[in-house]
């Protein structure tokens, strides 16, 4: 009531403009702040999206079970097609590379998925030996009893030596023993093996691959030195091999057998399956089931998958993606039968906060340093170019990355538009974290269209960061940091930021979400939550979060935040409260434009006389 009195009183006295000046600008700010308000609600994201939607699923979870269904069929289909090949190849190597893990786990699903090509005959293969003094005969295999006679079968090991694989020459006094190795146990069939095991023992590989190739199997004295103390005919050989490892490992072996390679069958054992529709989710239920019931385990409960579910986006990094590593499965099933008397919701609780809670030593410890202020994060107040970045730590030796806030400053001052990453001149940063700095840099020189220099010079860097820096995932909050030095306009410092730009200023993803967002909220909810706090994140990075409950239930009640943007300049109002580019009242871009423009006139005007006279005497 009083500020209206002085305008009318203002109006009276005749000073029309100032009032229509003073008005104009009660109804810009009213503007802006309107605008504010729809992007802070607009871009916030409701609880209900910070974790995968299993409510679609209900019915599955109810009624699924290993009835009638092929839950390997389902969810390996590539892998069953290439071992189906491979049995039914009958020119060229017999061999199938695989990209998977190595442990056993592993490779005994996939020696499960070759025994359904393993046909249901009677042949032996091989042959059967007999030592009467100083020679060996062979004969034609008879009984499959023998230890050089065999039906095939699949047989698989994830590491093996000489003597295992080969087999052995024994000689105690004047007596000889033959031994057989893996090989003659798989004679007829298939042999599934780690390839670090190869890669590690070159001549393993060398011999084997001769020993395929000729169709007989040739022995060897156990020390190259000496031959064998008798002769010892070939024993007929007819292998299929399936090697298994991951993508280096796969790359090794191409170097070390070009030939090979280029012959060889190649597929992949799939380590997530997408979730489109209810028969995928049915897929992935009935897997899970699969691996309970090998090993040994009761089948969980209704309510145990939602929980499982959201443990499993955490892993892949997608809601619509789950995984299938029978080893992790496993253990998920494995330690909720041992939180509960059956497998279920509370069961998995109790086990995933038991693990939690092992394995939370050093995020602890690390985390009492910020709130113990020898790590500087401020989650209040306002500060100009200073900006709570977010990034994943991974330490060597820790089962799992945690997030943590990082305090980013920027600092500007009068120059010729340089821009300085101290990670990079201290030698900290990454080559992708200089990536992300140069384009953020492009992005904002081609916003303010100058047709002259910047005459600010600029200085970023990660504070109390003594390790190296990289990564792109911190561009977003650089920027913003950079642009609030140069507007000279405060960033609230009760939001953290990820996510990486492009040239054109749109928000890109990044990894690590839930750990980031949950780094920052556990260092809010220590000092108390006060309703303002919260994340802000690249919208395309929706379908990666699946949070934690207390997280979830904070934005639930309002007392955290996410916003999901898809451009720089939805972020800048919900740091600072201006808008970034507006073509009437005020804006980022213009301060900063102002700023340039009363800088170069500073610049211009002549200086006194000393001045010049000193200048003078500089140069010469």
């Amino acid at each position: 009531m009083q500020q209206g009195k002085t305008c009318c009183g203002r109006h009276n006295s005749g000073q029309n403009s100032t009032v229509l000046n003073q008005a104009d600008s009660c109804i810009i700010a009213l503007f802006l702040n309107q605008t504010n308000a729809n992007i802070l609600t607009s871009s916030q994201i409701t609880w209900q999206a910070l974790q995968p939607d299993n409510t679609r699923y209900q019915s599955i979870f109810s009624t699924v079970s290993l009835e009638e269904c092929d839950s390997l069929a389902a969810v390996q289909p590539r892998l069953l097609n290439a071992l189906a090949h491979l049995h039914h190849q009958t020119l060229g190597f017999p061999l199938l590379l695989l990209r998977s893990q190595e442990n056993s786990d592993y490779l005994a699903c996939i020696a499960e998925a070759a025994r359904r090509f393993q046909p249901d005959e009677t042949a032996l293969y091989g042959g059967d030996y007999h030592i009467m003094g100083d020679t060996v005969s062979l004969l034609p295999p008879a009984d499959a009893s023998r230890p050089f006679t065999s039906r095939g079968g699949v047989h698989f090991a994830d590491w093996v030596e000489s003597e295992q694989l080969f087999g052995c020459v024994r000689q105690y006094k004047d007596r000889v023993q033959l031994e057989p190795g893996l090989l003659h146990r798989a004679n007829g069939g298939t042999l599934i093996l780690s390839i670090n095991t190869l890669l590690s023992q070159p001549l393993l590989w060398l011999r084997l691959r001769k020993f395929i190739e000729q169709g007989r199997f040739d022995w060897y004295s156990q020390d190259e030195r000496q031959p064998l103390p008798l002769t010892i005919p070939s024993l007929p050989l007819q292998l299929r091999l399936v090697l298994c490892g991951d993508r280096d490992a796969l790359a090794s072996f191409q170097e070390l057998d070009v030939e090979v390679h280029e012959m060889a069958l190649y597929s992949e054992f799939e380590e997530n399956l997408q979730i489109v529709d209810e028969e995928d989710m049915t897929a992935w239920c009935q897997w899970t089931l699969t691996q309970a019931r090998q090993a040994g385990l009761a089948a969980p409960e209704a309510d145990f998958w939602p929980p499982l579910i959201n443990e499993a986006v955490r892993m892949s990094g997608d809601q619509e993606t789950l995984p299938l590593c029978p080893r992790w499965l496993r253990r998920q099933l494995q330690e909720a039968s041992l939180h509960g008397e059956a497998i279920n919701a509370e069961a998995l609780k109790d086990a995933l906060e038991a693990r939690q809670w092992r394995e939370s030593f050093l995020v602890d410890r690390m985390r009492d340093e910020i709130l113990f202020n020898q790590i500087m994060i401020e989650t209040e107040g306002e500060v100009v170019g200073q900006i709570n970045g977010l990034s994943v730590i991974e330490f060597p030796g820790h089962p799992r990355p945690w997030g943590e806030p990082s305090r980013i400053t920027c600092v500007v001052h009068p120059g010729d538009g340089e821009f300085t990453d101290v990670e990079r001149k201290a030698e900290l940063g990454g080559n992708i974290h200089a990536k992300g700095m140069m384009i953020m840099q492009a992005y904002l020189i081609a916003e303010l269209e100058l047709e002259q220099q910047l005459p600010f010079s600029a200085s970023l860097v990660f504070e109390q960061s003594y390790s190296e820096v990289d990564g792109d995932s911190a561009s977003l909050a650089e920027l913003c940091a950079l642009i609030s030095a140069l507007a000279n306009q405060p960033l609230s410092q009760h939001i953290a930021v990820t996510g990486s730009v492009d040239q054109f200023g749109n928000v890109q993803p990044v990894g690590g979400l839930n750990e980031k967002v949950e780094g920052f909220f556990h260092i809010c909810q220590a000092r108390e939550l006060t309703g303002k706090q919260g994340v802000i994140l690249p919208a395309s990075n929706l379908r990666h979060l699946s949070l934690s409950q207390d997280v979830v239930d904070a934005v639930q009640q309002g007392q955290f935040h996410i916003w999901a943007i898809e451009r720089v300049d939805e972020a800048l109002p919900l740091l600072t409260g201006v808008v970034w580019q507006s073509e009437s009242g005020e804006s980022l871009l213009n301060t900063i434009q102002e700023r340039i423009t009363q800088f170069n006139q500073q610049e211009s005007r002549p200086r006194a006389w000393p001045l010049r006279w000193l200048n003078w005497f500089n140069h010469n």
